[in-house]
């Protein structure tokens, strides 16, 4: 199946009150785990690089094509996006001229009226191109590629002018963090996140650092309105956990073990298996 917009997957999410996991990835074994993990479950979803993550794996032309490819070569038949994830206004350019099927913008750190500014010319760009665009208002908490977020919460206003702008999902701190959440951690700000559902016609709402929130704090999210989770760091966790347990159980000493197929293949099956648990978590297997 070819790579689609995110637009109607996440529209149906909300409609049918699920989300959709998009699931950064790093390298190749990742893609895989990723698109398998989806197909095993038949849920749509989004696989998403980060700016520095795209630098490492070669470029988003590189991560492009190992999308598209993968696709092919694995008989994927579930929807696919490839999404652009925290986006500086020119990578945002470049991966709509790319091929990239969706983007996000994300001007938080920027004063709003640039932010908004920016937004509009970003969804004209994405939608001549058949691009979904998603944009970020009120910063998420810790570091994602050098953009660091206090994790205040969003502003309703600010939120609807953004959403009026005509982006296909808003990201909206609601106290969500980037990275592993502290014993110290509140919880998500679900009068704000209702506040914001109020004021965005339906929108569909994206919740950043997904990783490590409750399932009983993500479920409620997702009643009010969030249809995106993003998940990153707990794949990062579950494949260095199992690349450890390969190699103090001496295993990549064992006959031909450091050969990188056997050395990363503990590293795949688990993030293969966190992919299908946060997809029944999210309530999207099934709907492809």
């Amino acid at each position: 199946m070819a790579l689609v917009s995110a637009a109607e997957m996440l529209k149906q999410a909300r409609e049918g009150k699920y989300a959709v996991g998009a699931f950064n990835t790093n390298n190749l074994e990742w893609t895989k785990a990723i698109l398998q993990g989806a197909q095993e479950a038949n849920s749509p979803v989004m696989i998403q690089t980060s700016m520095g993550a795209a630098k490492y794996m070669g470029g988003y032309q590189m991560c492009y094509d190992i999308v598209k490819d993968l696709i092919d070569s694995m008989g994927i038949t579930v929807p696919v996006a490839l999404h652009l994830d925290h986006g500086e206004y020119e990578d945002a350019l470049k991966c709509i001229e790319i091929g990239y099927t969706s983007v996000m913008f994300d001007g938080s750190h920027l004063p709003f009226e640039e932010n908004l500014e920016k937004a509009k010319d970003v969804v004209a760009k994405a939608h001549a191109a058949g691009v979904s665009v998603e944009c970020e208002v009120g910063s998420i908490g810790g570091e994602e590629d050098g953009i660091i977020g206090s994790g205040e919460l969003a502003d309703p206003a600010e939120c609807k002018a953004m959403s009026d702008t005509g982006i296909d999902f808003l990201a909206a701190g609601i106290g969500n963090i980037h990275g592993s959440y502290p014993e110290n951690w509140t919880g998500l700000s679900f009068e704000t996140l209702a506040a914001i559902a109020d004021v965005t016609d339906g929108k569909p709402l994206v919740l950043h650092g997904g990783s490590g929130i409750p399932l009983e704090q993500v479920q409620k999210a997702i009643s009010l309105g969030v249809s995106k989770i993003n998940v990153n760091t707990e794949c990062q966790e579950v494949f260095a956990a199992a690349t450890r347990k390969y190699i103090e159980e001496g295993k990549d000493l064992e006959g031909k073990g450091f050969d990188p197929r056997k050395l990363l293949a503990p590293g795949f099956t688990a993030v293969t298996e966190l992919v299908k648990q946060r997809i029944e978590w999210f309530g999207s297997n099934g709907k492809a």
